[in-house]
């Protein structure tokens, strides 16, 4: 008997949740059975295990932020684009803690091809358009995006920067910079 009220899409919203509030890698069927009091038995109709689950969060997380950079980038182009497409990452991160830790967890790649993923790499090819980056070149762009964005973020949310000047926000707003006239001035082989 499925108990009332209690969908997939529910589960994986207060997932979602306790991720933030807990970290991704406390989040566990039996997690969320105790956040709805109910016995885990109950989720099975809904969730397959906890892979499942973590599974499901992160394909919300990549959503959400698929949808949150596409809003971003519309209508922008050069470092206007990069600029708003970083703050979507790092806003997103600091809101989000667990749910952006969940956008990071691998996924089968039946999955992962259906997922939000490759809209996040076509965003950021987008962005380099405006750049005029040819093939290899946008791919090593692409990651070195990546690699910043993602770096920059784990640090600060670990608390890395809390503790000396200059501000982080101000730094964050040179490394985009920084990019910005690395992108431009891309070098060639």
């Amino acid at each position: 008997m499925v108990r009332a009220g209690l969908s997939t899409e529910r589960l994986v919203r207060a997932g979602a949740e306790l991720a933030d509030e807990v970290g991704f890698e406390q989040v566990t069927v039996s997690a969320l059975a105790r956040r709805f009091d109910v016995k885990v038995a109950s989720l099975y109709s809904h969730l397959k295990n906890s892979q499942d689950l973590k599974t499901r969060i992160a394909l919300l997380a990549l959503a959400e932020l698929a949808d949150l950079a596409a809003e971003a980038l519309a209508g922008r182009s050069g470092k206007d684009a990069l600029g708003a497409f970083a703050d979507v990452y790092r806003d997103y991160a600091l809101a989000h803690p667990g749910r952006y830790t969940a956008a990071r967890y691998p996924l089968d790649p039946e999955t992962a091809a259906v997922s939000a993923g490759p809209r996040h790499a076509q965003l950021t090819r987008a962005i380099l358009r405006g750049y005029d980056l040819p093939e290899p070149d946008q791919t090593h762009a692409v990651r070195l995006l990546g690699s910043v964005f993602h770096g920059y973020v784990s640090l600060e949310t670990a608390g890395g920067f809390a503790h000396s000047a200059p501000d982080s926000q101000e730094s964050w707003t040179r490394i985009v910079d920084a990019l910005d006239s690395l992108l431009r001035n891309w070098p060639t082989r």
